[in-house]
């Protein structure tokens, strides 16, 4: 007998992060679409939203509330912030064992101050934030597997987080002087339709945005603080550049005396040495965003800055892929007891 197929259901199929996760999920050999929402478009077959998927048989868009929760195994919430609170909440007191990796930022922060701060109201699903498992996949590998829901981090803070926790679990660096230069492709921002994403608004430039005060600040300070045992407040910018996917971030910081940028190298080296996708590049290489693009791989670079004591750590993902879909795609196949790798070892689109 063959073996039964896990039943998905994508919420916000006609944005970026559910058309990504679609694609991706097409090509597992574990799981059947079962059902796509997208409120806007719902009624249309799928193809008219993402031609790319023409010809695939597919379930047609629908509205959330039309979704049947008891055909799901697993449900990928690829919806805007501040919206998925409820709908979950909704989708888990209909089916309690329903598991679900929310693709918003909804879940991602653990303290419900803190997210009242950073999103400027309350969370509607307070027992569930505590719930949640922060799925950056590498760190809570144990926590995932366990858990009914999975908050997938963001974009920005995945890139970061992956170069420099390691470096702040072995007290390798100081905690008070580390700074993030980072790089994010157009699609971070969205599909929906706004006069400044114009292809003559964006080209031939790039501009910092968010600048002193982004919401991925919030979970970079949750998870430094937490690996380093102590409060940790890094420096933060963002730019918008000119290119359709990718994060690039270049990370400046400073040993902690006994430490030098060799040493920094061989201590992500050795925590990463047994990830798949994680990838350490040898010491003063530095890593491109192309030899990523399309795939779930990190690549880390690392490189002795001309000051002693301090170092360039560099490190760029597809932000479509490992810092959205892909990543939540990772923690579905550990939620669903799956062989972590399955469906995501495709190699960059280069060139």
């Amino acid at each position: 007998m063959a073996e039964s197929k896990a039943r998905i259901g994508i919420l916000g199929a006609s944005g970026y992060t559910g058309g990504e996760a679609l694609r991706i999920l097409l090509s597992h050999p574990r799981v059947e679409i079962r059902a796509l929402t997208a409120e806007r478009h719902a009624g249309k077959p799928l193809a008219q939203v993402w031609p790319q998927f023409f010809g695939i048989d597919l379930p047609n868009l629908v509205k959330i509330e039309e979704v049947d929760t008891g055909s799901l195994d697993l449900v990928f919430a690829a919806l805007p912030h501040g919206t998925t609170q409820t709908v979950i909440k909704n989708l888990l007191e209909k089916k309690p064992e329903l598991k679900i990796v929310d693709i918003s930022a909804d879940f991602r922060l653990h303290d419900p101050v803190a997210y009242e701060e950073w999103y400027g109201h309350a969370h509607q699903a307070v027992e569930l934030q505590k719930e949640a498992v922060y799925g950056i996949t590498e760190l809570y590998r144990d926590e995932v597997k366990k858990a009914r829901l999975v908050a997938n981090p963001g974009c920005y803070t995945t890139t970061s987080i992956l170069a420099i926790v390691p470096l702040l679990e072995a007290g390798a660096i100081d905690t008070d002087s580390i700074v993030i230069d980072s790089k994010s492709g157009m699609t971070g921002a969205g599909r929906a339709a706004r006069e400044e994403m114009l292809f003559s608004e964006v080209s031939e430039g790039f501009h910092a945005y968010g600048v002193g005060r982004h919401r991925h600040m919030s979970e970079l300070d949750q998870e430094f603080s937490l690996a380093a045992k102590r409060k940790v407040v890094p420096s933060f910018t963002p730019h918008l550049v000119p290119m359709n996917r990718g994060i690039y971030a270049t990370h400046y910081v400073k040993g902690d005396g006994k430490t030098g940028a060799e040493q920094i190298h061989k201590i992500l080296a050795d925590y990463y040495k047994n990830e798949a996708f994680i990838q350490v590049l040898d010491f003063g290489r530095v890593p491109q965003s192309r030899h990523v693009r399309g795939t779930n791989f990190v690549q880390i670079g690392v490189v002795a800055d001309r000051t002693p004591g301090r170092a360039i750590v560099i490190s760029t993902l597809d932000n479509l892929v490992k810092g959205a879909s892909g990543q939540a795609v990772q923690n579905m196949n550990l939620m669903l007891g799956f062989p972590e790798t399955e469906g995501l070892m495709q190699r960059a689109m280069f060139p």
